[in-house]
C-alpha cells in the first residue's frame, strides 16, 4: 500500500473551489442582467406611456382652444392649462352670486363649442367657484364664509349652462373658497383676479371620484 509523502495532505485542488467560485460569480452577475435589462424595458415603456399621455393633453387642449376660439378673441375668458377662466366681476357684483346679464350672455356664447367638445372627448365639465381671502362682508346674512359664496355662485353658472341648453349629465359643480388663489391676495387688483369662476373639461373617471 502507497503511503502519502510527509508534508503532503489530501485535500480539494484550489482551481476546483477557484471554479466554483467563479460559477457563483457569474450567475450573480447574470442575475443582475436580468434586472437590469427588465428595469430598463419597464421605464422605457413608462417614458413612452408619459409622452404619449402628454401628447394626448396637448391635442385635447388645441381641440378646445379651437372650439372656444370666439369667446377667446373677446378676451372675456382665458384658458390655462385646460381650464376656462372667467373673472367673478363679469358674472357677479361684489358678494353676490345673482348672475348679470353680461355674465348670461357669456355663457349662452359658451354652451355650444363645449357641449361639442364634451360629447365628442367623452367628458364632463366641473365649474368651480373661488372667491378672495376677505371675509363676506358683514351686512351680506346669506352665507356665513367664501366657502358658502362660491359654492353658490358655482351652482349659479352650473343652472345657467343647463338653462342655455348644457345636458344636465355633462356639467357638476365645485366650490374652492378662498383656496388656489391664482395670485397672491395683496391688494384690489390681486383679489379681483381670485375671484373667479372657471370650468374645466374632466374624465368621467375623475369626475366620479369628486365627493359630493
Amino acid at each position: 500500500m502507497n503511503e502519502l509523502q510527509p508534508g503532503l495532505e489530501d485535500h480539494t485542488p484550489v482551481w476546483a473551489i477557484f471554479g466554483d467560485l467563479m460559477s457563483a460569480l457569474v450567475g450573480v452577475f447574470v442575475l443582475i442582467l436580468v434586472w437590469v435589462l427588465g428595469y430598463q424595458v419597464e421605464l422605457t415603456q413608462s417614458l413612452q406611456q408619459e409622452v404619449v399621455r402628454r401628447e394626448a393633453e396637448q391635442e385635447r387642449r388645441m381641440v378646445l382652444e379651437e372650439a372656444l376660439a370666439t369667446p377667446l378673441a373677446s378676451g372675456r375668458i382665458t384658458l390655462r392649462d385646460g381650464r376656462i377662466g372667467i373673472s367673478g366681476s363679469v358674472l357677479f357684483a361684489l358678494n353676490s352670486d345673482e348672475l348679470q346679464p353680461g355674465g348670461r350672455d357669456l355663457l349662452n356664447s359658451l354652451v355650444s363649442p363645449l357641449k361639442l367638445y364634451l360629447g365628442e372627448q367623452n367628458e364632463l365639465l366641473m365649474v368651480s367657484g373661488f372667491t378672495d381671502d376677505l371675509p363676506i362682508q358683514q351686512g351680506n346674512l346669506s352665507y356665513s364664509d367664501n366657502w358658502e359664496l362660491s359654492a353658490q355662485r358655482a351652482l349659479t353658472v352650473t343652472r345657467a349652462l343647463i338653462e342655455e341648453g348644457m345636458p344636465p349629465s355633462l356639467v357638476f359643480a365645485a366650490a374652492f373658497g378662498s383656496q388656489q388663489p391664482v395670485v397672491a391676495n395683496s391688494d384690489d387688483s390681486s383679489r379681483s383676479q381670485n375671484r373667479r369662476v372657471e370650468m374645466a373639461p374632466v374624465p368621467r373617471a375623475a369626475a366620479e371620484q369628486v365627493p359630493e
